[in-house]
């Protein structure tokens, strides 16, 4: 349901709303929030709401004067598990300055200007997300464990799957919210979950990622249990890690550039697209794979190591699915933890790019990782990422230079 100003304030009246949440990001991708009570929301509308931004990871030294927080209207929710005596609602929010104007250090700003940029030249950019995280034990004092819930497989049912249930409630509270989960199902590991949700335009995707990690943990709590979306929460052999594969599709005058011709080939606009976006993986994986663990995880399981893509086989970094009414690309190197709106504003320009300069393609590979180890490798360690972020112009052109240095320095001082 789409709210006006008007309709808003009739809802927190007729509802007797207690509490509104704005939420939004650091520039890690790590969810923060404020709530107001309803008498406030009048000026959060209108001027925002101020915080102070020394306290926040990677704001500091970026903008030393206060920032404001005002709510988007249209990313409107419940908070499900938070209504059952006093109704609380909630809003993703805009990073304002005192003048009213954006801040350039909001991740979801930066996204908004490459989602501009795309429609400039005439694309509408989808995406969907499919996301892998652990359920680990808590222990006698609700500390989380290294033990998983249950030691099933891929694909199995209750009673070997104990965290049925627990995605029950998650895809039930996602629709309450307004995201609607496609799938869910134990996947390889003990433990080990996977929910797909239903893909949306670029910003409202990053949007719902943020609170999808949200109610995957609350309702874990709920349940006793940890939520772990960490790349390789853990060295055992038999415990793979979490990706969270991205699905792109471009739209342009109502046609699918991602749909195949009669031939079982892309168009050159895609190639060029995927062809961008090989270019510069190396130099933006530390956007899409952001912590120490995220390199342990590539060039595991299935997870992918080579930058090459593929129409048929499902380990390369990026494979075309051909879904009658979704054709899309997969690209498959991303991790849970990242920051979805700086990943996706990274990838997406650099699609644009190619997509201008009309950068080459590199062959498909179709056979076996064995047969490609002379290929260009992604990455191997968080240190190599660092270089070749801090080499790169490309990233300089989206994302600004003070939250660019601030992010490189963080992360030197992680590592």
């Amino acid at each position: 349901m789409e709210f006006t100003e008007a309709s808003l304030y009739e809802f927190i009246h007729s509802n007797d709303v207690k509490f509104i949440r704005l939420g939004f990001c650091d520039i890690f991708g790590v969810q923060k929030n404020i709530s107001i009570m309803p008498s406030m929301f009048p000026r959060a509308l209108e001027e925002g709401i101020p915080f102070d931004t020394a306290e926040i990871n990677g704001f500091l030294d970026i903008e030393k004067a206060d920032l404001f927080l005002r709510p988007d209207i249209s990313t409107f929710s419940l908070v499900p598990w938070r209504s059952y005596n006093d109704t609380v609602i909630r809003f993703i929010s805009d990073i304002k300055k005192a003048d009213g104007s954006d801040f350039e250090g909001s991740s979801r700003h930066i996204l908004k200007k490459v989602k501009e940029r795309a429609r400039r030249m005439g694309f509408e950019c989808n995406m969907g997300v499919n996301c892998e995280f652990y359920l680990f034990e808590n222990d006698a004092d609700g500390r989380p464990t290294s033990r998983p819930i249950d030691n099933a497989g891929y694909f199995d049912i209750s009673p070997l799957d104990k965290g049925e249930d627990i995605r029950r409630e998650i895809c039930l509270t996602l629709d309450k919210m307004g995201i609607y989960p496609e799938s869910s199902y134990h996947e390889h590991s003990p433990g080990q979950n996977e929910i797909d949700f239903k893909y949306s335009d670029v910003l409202t995707t990053a949007d719902n990622f943020m609170t999808f990690r949200w109610v995957v943990a609350s309702i874990a709590a709920r349940h006793g249990a940890s939520a772990n979306f960490d790349p390789r929460p853990s060295d055992s052999a038999n415990m793979s890690g979490n990706g969270m594969h991205t699905n792109i599709t471009l739209i342009r005058g109502g046609e699918n550039i991602f749909r195949l011709n009669s031939a079982g080939e892309l168009n050159p606009t895609a190639k060029h697209f995927i062809a961008g976006v090989l270019e510069r993986i190396s130099e933006i994986s530390l956007f899409l794979n952001s912590v120490k663990s995220s390199y342990n995880r590539l060039g595991k399981f299935t997870a992918p190591l080579h930058v090459s893509w593929s129409y048929r086989n499902r380990s390369r970094l990026i494979r075309i699915n051909n879904e009658k009414d979704f054709c899309h690309m997969v690209l498959r190197s991303p991790d849970p933890v990242c920051n979805t709106y700086l990943a996706f504003a990274l990838v997406l320009n650099a699609g644009l790019d190619g997509i201008e300069q009309k950068t080459e393609i590199i062959p498909p590979y179709d056979a076996a990782l064995s047969g490609q180890k002379d290929a260009k490798k992604l990455p191997a360690s968080i240190e190599e990422a660092i270089a070749l972020a801090e080499k790169s112009e490309f990233i300089g052109r989206v994302i600004p230079e003070k939250v660019f240095r601030k992010y490189i320095e963080v992360k030197k001082w992680e590592n």
